[in-house]
């Protein structure tokens, strides 16, 4: 059974775009374009573990939600048990 939808207003988090060599100005700006990447990097990460554990708790209710199948027995097997016999 699939699972149910994700909600629209809970997407997974997407990582900062990094910034390249030349995005820095090298003159030792404080902070350093790098210095927000590193934080914002860091919040990406701990957004992404919230909303995995999210997940994860959506996808424990969604199995718990799902009919369960019994197996059947084979009506060969059934005979033969009733009569205490195998089957040929």
């Amino acid at each position: 059974m699939p699972l149910p939808p994700r909600p629209d207003d809970d997407p997974r988090p997407q990582p900062p775009a990094c910034p390249d060599n030349d995005d820095c100005c090298h003159s030792g700006c404080d902070p350093c374009i790098f210095d927000l990447y590193d934080e914002e990097f860091g919040r990406y990460r701990a957004a992404l573990a919230a909303w995995e554990a999210r997940e994860a708790e959506r996808q424990a209710q969604a199995q718990a939600k799902a009919p369960r199948k019994q197996a059947a027995k084979p009506a060969s097997l059934s005979a033969a048990s009733s009569r205490g016999k195998p089957s040929r």
